[in-house]
Formats: C-alpha cells, sequence, structure tokens
C-alpha cells in the first residue's frame, strides 16, 4: 500500500480538527493547536501542505499569532504550500497572508469538499516544483551541462549540436550577447571525440591588435622587446582539442589572412619564427556581429567567413524561447539560493509575469544578474516585481482578427502547460481542463511541438 502524504492541520478548535482529520482521509494528517506545536510538527514531518487557521492562541481572535506562524513556517521551509484558514468577515487578513507567501487562503464556514480540493491542487503545484528540479538537477550531469531550456526553438539547436559535435566541422555561433554561445561551444567540445583534450578559449575583442597575433600563434625567443623566451600560443596549446574564437567579428583585419592561411593549410608560424608547425584542433568560432553586413562594409573578408562557417548554428535571444525566462529564472534562483545558505525563496505571480513578458536585451546573463541580485537584496522569502528592478514590462500587441486571437492564446496556453510539466501530456491535459485527446487535437491544429 502507497504511504500517505502528510498534511499539518494547525487549529486550535476540537470540534474543527475532527472534521478536518475525518474529511483529508486520504493524508496522514497531523494535528497542532498553537504555534509551538505546528513547528514542531513541520520540523519532524516537513508536510508538502499546511492548512493553518489565523486565530491561534494566546490570540485567538485577532490574527497576530496566525500571521507569526505562517512567517516562521516560510523561513523554516519555504517550498511549503500553507494555506490561511480564516473567518469570512475577515478577507483583509486573508489577502495579507499572501502578502507575506502564503500559497491560498479559505474563507469560514468549513466546507470539507471545496477545501479538500485547494489542499489537492496545493499538493500538485507542489509536486510539479519537485519535479522541475528533479529535471533541472539532471540537465546538470548531461553533455549540455550549463544549458538550461525547454523551449522548441533551443532544443533544435541542441540536435544541431549534437550533430555537428563528433565532426571536426568548423563551426560558427551567431547569436546576441548573453545567449550561452561559450556554454555551447564547450558542448561541443564535450561531445566530440576531443572531450579529453585542451579546450582553450580566447576573446579576440578584449586583447590589444598587436598582442592578438602573439597570445594566437606564439612567439620565437628575440622576437621583439620582452621575448625572452620561446612561448606558445593558444593554438598550439590547444593541439588535439578545440581552439574557441569568442568574438570573431572584432579580429583586426591583419590577422584575419592569418587566421584565413592557417584554416586551410592547418600549419601556422610563430611571430619571429620561419618555421611552419602543423598543428591539429578543432576551431569553433562565435559573434554577435553580423558578420554578412561586415562584409559589404569591407571590414571581414568574405573567404574567412565561409572558412569558418562551415556548420552555422543561430542561438535565439531569450525573448524568443517561448517558455525559458521562467525556467531559467527557477534555476537561477535555486543555484543563488544555495550560494547564499538560504532556502530557496518562492516568486509572485507578478513577478513571474515581469519575466515572461520583459525583452531581455542582455538575454541569459541579464537574467542571471537580476535574479542574483534580488536573492542577495531579499529581505523575505518571496520574490516581488520590486525586487526585479525591471524596466516597463511591455507585452506583445495582439491580432484584431478573432481568429488569430483566439489561436495565439491558445497555442500559449498549451505551450506553457507543457512547459510547466516537462512535456507530460496527460499532466497538461489536467492543468488545461481538457481530455488528452483533445489536447492532441489541438497540439496538431497548433502546429506545437513536444
Amino acid at each position: 500500500m502507497a504511504k500517505k502524504d502528510t498534511l499539518l492541520v494547525v487549529e486550535d478548535d476540537p470540534g474543527i480538527q475532527s472534521q478536518l482529520k475525518w474529511s483529508f482521509d486520504s493524508y496522514e494528517v497531523v494535528i497542532a493547536g498553537d504555534r509551538e506545536d505546528a513547528i514542531a510538527a513541520l520540523r519532524r514531518f516537513e508536510p508538502k501542505v499546511v492548512t493553518l487557521d489565523m486565530g491561534l492562541p494566546p490570540d485567538s481572535g485577532g490574527t497576530s499569532e496566525g500571521l507569526a506562524t505562517l512567517q516562521q513556517i516560510l523561513v523554516l521551509q519555504p517550498n511549503t504550500k500553507v494555506i490561511v484558514v480564516t473567518g469570512n468577515d475577515d478577507r483583509e487578513s486573508a489577502v495579507k497572508a499572501i502578502g507575506y507567501g502564503a500559497h491560498d487562503f479559505y474563507l469560514k464556514p468549513i466546507d470539507a469538499e471545496l477545501l479538500l480540493l485547494i489542499v489537492n491542487r496545493a499538493y500538485r503545484v507542489r509536486e510539479l516544483e519537485d519535479e522541475n528540479k528533479r529535471l533541472s538537477a539532471g540537465e546538470l550531469n548531461s553533455p549540455l551541462s550549463g544549458l538550461i531550456a525547454t523551449s522548441s526553438q533551443m532544443l533544435k539547436v541542441c540536435r544541431t549540436v549534437e550533430k555537428v559535435a563528433p565532426t571536426n566541422a568548423t563551426t560558427l555561433l551567431l547569436g546576441e550577447s548573453g545567449t550561452g554561445k561559450e556554454i555551447l561551444a564547450r558542448a561541443i567540445h564535450n561531445l566530440s571525440s576531443r572531450a579529453k583534450k585542451p579546450f582553450i578559449a580566447i576573446n579576440c575583442a578584449a586583447i590589444p591588435e598587436n598582442l592578438l597575433e602573439s597570445e594566437l600563434f606564439g612567439y620565437e625567443k628575440g622576437a621583439f622587446t620582452g621575448a625572452a623566451k620561446q612561448t606558445l600560443g593558444k593554438v598550439e596549446v590547444a593541439g588535439e582539442g578545440t581552439l574557441f574564437l569568442d568574438e570573431i567579428g572584432d579580429l583586426p583585419m591583419s590577422l584575419q589572412a592569418k587566421l584565413l592561411r592557417f584554416l586551410q593549410e592547418r600549419v601556422i608560424e610563430r611571430v619571429g619564427g620561419r618555421k611552419e608547425i602543423p598543428v591539429d584542433v578543432r576551431v569553433v568560432c562565435a559573434t554577435h556581429r553580423g558578420l554578412p553586413d561586415m562584409i559589404k562594409e569591407g571590414t571581414f573578408r568574405e573567404d574567412l567567413y565561409y572558412r569558418l562557417s562551415e556548420i552555422a548554428i543561430n542561438i535565439p535571444s531569450v525573448r524568443e524561447r517561448e517558455g525559458d525566462a521562467t525556467l531559467l529564472a527557477r534555476s537561477f534562483l535555486d543555484k543563488f539560493s544555495r550560494e547564499q545558505n538560504r532556502k530557496t525563496p518562492s516568486i509572485s505571480k507578478n513577478a513571474m509575469l515581469a519575466i515572461e513578458n520583459y525583452s531581455w536585451p542582455g538575454n541569459v546573463r541579464e537574467l542571471e544578474n537580476k535574479i542574483k541580485r534580488a536573492v542577495i537584496m531579499l529581505d523575505g522569502n518571496q520574490v516581488k516585481i520590486e525586487d526585479l528592478e525591471l524596466e516597463d514590462v511591455e507585452t506583445s500587441d495582439l491580432p484584431f482578427n478573432l481568429r488569430e486571437v483566439r489561436e495565439a492564446a491558445e497555442r500559449q496556453a498549451v505551450l506553457r502547460a507543457l512547459h510547466y510539466v516537462g512535456g507530460n501530456i496527460a499532466q497538461a491535459a489536467e492543468i488545461l481542463g481538457v481530455s488528452r485527446p483533445t489536447l492532441y487535437d489541438l497540439i496538431k491544429k497548433l502546429n506545437v511541438e513536444v
């Protein structure tokens, strides 16, 4: 027989205690009559859901003790779903409790069937959150370590990386700053036969032009003032491994010809030397710049462009990845909470909506920085919209045609549900309130990738 989930009921009225214990027979119900007993039970049983009466002794006629208990529960276990129960004439306290981080509220008199429905829903939300954490933890051990994505756009990129990695094709990664180009470059290296050899990265925009050649190709002793000994360049150091040239669009014209020769002949000459040195290295490049436009302007060699882009992979921005912004936000929230040795806070609905609708011009890097700052500066146990310090969030304009509006809304709802449950059709159908055959029909009609 399967073990029942534990439900903590914090209630001081013996009559209501008995009623709730009987109503929640599908759970292992633990009763607590005051704050001290509630916290002791919380530590011992670690329930995922708690129902909390706001009128607890010694303030049975008020809400101060109930609110204090709520705050203490969320400090100890921020992921616990607390459903506050209060009098029908005290809606203001219920709203206040939600502001403190309660998951939901219920107004007396007690309707056992309705309260059970709310409890079941809270358990389902908690199970989905736990499943999402398990999936995120599993991704850390995958070949594409560090890449967090569920959108069809990024999954397509991942499939391309998996196909390209085993080859020796020179690969060009194209995308805005902060989209994760170096993470994908490392994934290409880790999935290749060169995985146990060096992965050497060099940022072409970060090194002065007069030093970049010697940094790439090395130099002989006495090649210039200060060259006291022979020094290998990054190309040689990466021998039999992978050389990652970041911001290749900033490579000076004088070096573009030398890089082209290396790619064609697979030999280099150190600065101050005359000996040709063969090098076996895989080259992966990246840039946020539009290389075709630079070719027209005469600032980038066309022949080099075609050498670099044997395989070109376009990485979409965060605003183009449906559902990835919220997944990234939750992952970063877990990561930085662990670094700060604190329980992972929840994210308010308004904050999550802002994360979904913000354009994220700085992409993953900006999102990561915003979440990190919010975790460091957070006083309570819930990240609110003001903690993110986002500029005015604008939503996309909707079409005027009713059919297009309906299809756009249906597509967004289906995608959000699928992302939320990790692609599980049965769970997505349950969230959307439709049958599985209906959801399959919608997926086909709306051309949604699962």
